[in-house]
C-alpha cells in the first residue's frame, strides 16, 4: 500500500469513515501519521466547541461575580474556585461516575423518556467537563480584566450619558477583550493541550474512534518503540499551537487597531520655507 492509499484508507478513520481495520504489521511512517492525525481530529473537535461555548458562559460567569448581588457573585464564586481548584483529570474522573448514576433507561420529564446513556460518551461527557474547566480559567481572565478597566473611562462614559447596557458595549466589553486578550490565549492553547486527557479518563472512545493519543499508543504498544508515535502527537500539537498563535494573533491586533503603537506612521513632506 502507498502512503497516498494510507492516507485515502485511514485519513479519516477516527470519524467513522475508511478502513475498519487497524494495520497489524509493517508499520510505516506514513500509516503512524496519517492514524494519528486522524485521531486529531477529535482533539481540535474537543478544543474548538470547548472554546467557543465557554468563551460566551466565561464571561456570563465573570459579569456575575463581578455584580453586586450575592446571589449572582457568590455561586459565580464557588464555580470558578472549585473547577480551578481542583485537578482535571478529578473532573474527568467524578463526571464520569457521576453520570453512569443516571438510569440506564433514560429520565422520564412530562412523559417524554430522555436518554441518557450518551452522557457517558467521550464525545458529549468529556466536552462538557472540558467546556466547564475553560470556562472557570477563561472567567477569572475576564473578571480580572473587568476589574482593570480605568476608573477614568467608565467616569467618561457616564459622562456621555452611557449607562447599563450601552455603557458595557461601548465602554467594557472593547475594553476588556483587549486587556484579557493575551491571557486568553494561553489559556486557548491550554486547553487544545487538556484534550489529551481524555484518553486517560474514563470517557471511553466509540468503535476505537479515540484521539492522537489514542492511535500513539496502539503504535508504541505495537513497535515496542515510543520514541516514534509520540514526537509525531507533540509535532502535530506544536502545528495545532503555531495557528492558534497566528489567529489569536489577528485578533488581538483587530482589538489594538486604535493604538497609536498599532498604527503605521506615514511620511509627511513638510519643506521648511521659512526659518
Amino acid at each position: 500500500m502507498t502512503c497516498w492509499e494510507t492516507v485515502q484508507a485511514y485519513a479519516f478513520r477516527s470519524i467513522g469513515y475508511g478502513e475498519n481495520l487497524l494495520p497489524r504489521t509493517d508499520f510505516t511512517l506514513c500509516q503512524q501519521f496519517t492514524l494519528i492525525g486522524s485521531g486529531l481530529i477529535w482533539n481540535v473537535y474537543f478544543g474548538v466547541l470547548a472554546l467557543a461555548f465557554g468563551f460566551f458562559f466565561a464571561i456570563a460567569v465573570a459579569l456575575a461575580k463581578s455584580s453586586r448581588r450575592m446571589l449572582l457573585r457568590k455561586p459565580a464564586e464557588w464555580f470558578v474556585f472549585i473547577f480551578r481548584g481542583s485537578p482535571l483529570f478529578i473532573q474527568f474522573f467524578l463526571a464520569y461516575e457521576s453520570l453512569q448514576l443516571l438510569p440506564k433507561v433514560g429520565i422520564n420529564v412530562l412523559g417524554f423518556t430522555l436518554e441518557t446513556a450518551w452522557t457517558t460518551r467521550a464525545w458529549a461527557g468529556a466536552l462538557l467537563v472540558l467546556f466547564l474547566n475553560t470556562s472557570a480559567y477563561a472567567a477569572e481572565i475576564f473578571h480580572g480584566a473587568l476589574k482593570s478597566i480605568p476608573k477614568g473611562d467608565l467616569e467618561a462614559a457616564e459622562a456621555y450619558g452611557l449607562t447599563g447596557w450601552q455603557k458595557f458595549r461601548r465602554i467594557q466589553w472593547p475594553t476588556m477583550l483587549r486587556l484579557a486578550w493575551p491571557s486568553y490565549t494561553n489559556e486557548a492553547i491550554f486547553l487544545f493541550h487538556a484534550t489529551t486527557l481524555v484518553f486517560f479518563s474514563g470517557f471511553p472512545a466509540f468503535r476505537q474512534m479515540g484521539d492522537a493519543l489514542y492511535y500513539a499508543k496502539y503504535f508504541a504498544d505495537k513497535t515496542f518503540n515510543p520514541f516514534v508515535p509520540y514526537p509525531i502527537v507533540a509535532v502535530y500539537f506544536i502545528a495545532l499551537t503555531l495557528l492558534l498563535t497566528f489567529a489569536f494573533g489577528l485578533v488581538n491586533r483587530r482589538l489594538n487597531r486604535h493604538l497609536p503603537s498599532n498604527q503605521k506612521s506615514r511620511i509627511r513632506l513638510r519643506p521648511q520655507i521659512i526659518r
